[in-house]
C-alpha cells in the first residue's frame, strides 16, 4: 500500500492540470503558478509516483501509461475531494436531515408547533426527533447523541447556550380551591399547600425548587408526576396546587374547573435557553435551525402580545 502520509495532496491540482494540458507552461498559466515552480512540482510527482508521467515525444509532451491511469482516476477522485472541502450550502427545500431536539412537554408544546410550522413550511423532507427530558440531556448533547436541547438552565462548559425567552410562574388550582378567587399567592399561603411537583430531575421542579431551597422554605411535594399537564390535570380533580410556566398554564386552562393564580414574587420567572454543542457551529442545517427557532420564538412573542392576544387574567 502506498503511504499518501509523504504524498504533498496540494499536489493534485497541478498534476490534473499537467496531465491535461500536457504542457508545463499551459498548466503553470491555467494554476496562476510561474513555469519554474509547475516545472519543480512535476519533477516532486515524478519522485511520489516513480514515473515520468509525461514525456517528451516528436509532437510535444505525452502521457506515460502510468500517466494515462492516474488522468482517469483523477477525473473522479477531485470533484470528491472538492465536495469534501467545500463549505456545503444547505438548501432547506430540497434538503431532508434529522433533527434530534430535547426538552420537556413545557418545551414540546409550547415552542414545537409554531417551529414545526415553519419547519415544514421551508423543508418539507426533515424530520424532527423531540426526545423525552431525562437528567442525561446535557450528557447526549456532549456525545453527539442530541444536535439541540431546550431547557430551562444553562448547560454546562463547554457547551453552547442562548436564551430564548422568559417566561413567569402561575399557580393552577381547583375552582374549588380555598384560594381560587385570590389574584396570587403569598409565599407563606402557597408553602401551606400541597402540591403537585413535575419532576424535572431527582423529584423536582428545577428552578421553583431550588428558589425555594435558597430561602430555606422547601415545599411539600404531595405528588410527583413527570409531565406538567399531569400536574395541571391532578389539580384540576383535587385541592393540589400545580406551579407551571405562565404560557403553558394559558393553553392548559380549557374549562372553569381549574383557576390560574399568579405564583409568589420569591418565584422567579424561568428563562429558555436553547443549547448546543460547539462542533454544530458552523453546520449549514444546525445553523438553519437555530435562525429559525429564534424567528419563530420572536414571531410568538410578537402574536402574545397583540392587542386581544394576551394571557387571560388569574381568576
Amino acid at each position: 500500500m502506498a503511504d499518501i502520509g509523504g504524498v504533498d495532496l496540494n499536489l493534485l491540482g497541478p498534476l490534473a492540470a499537467l496531465l491535461e494540458e500536457r504542457h508545463v507552461s499551459r498548466a503553470a498559466e491555467r494554476m496562476t503558478m510561474s513555469q519554474p515552480a509547475m516545472s519543480r512540482a512535476l519533477q516532486k510527482l515524478r519522485d511520489a509516483l516513480g514515473d515520468e508521467l509525461l514525456v517528451r515525444g516528436p509532437s510535444g509532451y505525452q502521457l506515460t501509461p502510468r500517466g494515462e491511469r492516474v488522468q482517469r482516476q483523477l477525473s473522479g477522485i477531485l470533484p470528491r475531494l472538492e465536495g469534501l472541502l467545500a463549505d456545503e450550502p444547505f438548501d432547506p427545500r430540497s434538503g431532508s436531515p434529522t433533527f434530534r431536539l430535547a426538552g420537556t412537554d413545557y418545551v414540546v408544546s409550547i415552542v414545537g408547533p409554531p417551529l414545526l410550522e415553519r419547519v415544514f413550511g421551508e423543508s418539507p423532507q426533515s424530520t424532527v426527533r423531540f426526545g423525552a427530558w431525562n437528567h442525561a440531556v446535557f450528557d447526549d448533547l456532549a456525545r453527539g447523541a442530541l444536535d439541540l436541547v431546550l431547557s430551562g438552565a444553562a448547560p454546562p462548559p463547554p457547551l453552547r447556550f442562548e436564551p430564548l425567552f422568559e417566561d413567569r410562574y402561575v399557580c393552577a388550582l381547583s375552582a374549588e380551591h380555598p384560594s381560587a378567587g385570590k389574584a396570587a399567592l403569598s409565599l407563606d399561603e402557597y408553602l401551606e399547600c400541597a402540591h403537585a411537583v413535575v419532576d424535572i430531575a431527582d423529584g423536582r421542579q428545577g428552578a421553583v425548587d431550588q428558589r425555594l431551597d435558597a430561602l430555606g422554605r422547601p415545599r411539600r411535594a404531595s405528588v410527583t408526576v413527570p409531565y406538567h399537564a399531569a400536574a395541571a390535570a391532578a389539580a384540576r380533580e383535587t385541592q393540589l396546587v400545580a406551579t407551571l410556566p405562565r404560557r403553558l398554564a394559558d393553553d392548559l386552562v380549557g374549562d372553569p374547573s381549574l383557576v390560574l393564580v399568579d405564583a409568589p414574587p420569591e418565584i422567579p420567572a424561568v428563562t429558555l435557553f436553547m443549547d448546543w454543542h460547539p462542533r454544530l457551529d458552523d453546520d449549514p442545517a444546525q445553523r438553519w435551525l437555530r435562525d429559525l427557532i429564534r424567528t419563530t420564538m420572536a414571531a410568538s412573542d410578537r402574536v402574545r402580545e397583540t392587542p386581544g392576544r394576551r394571557p387571560r387574567a388569574a381568576a
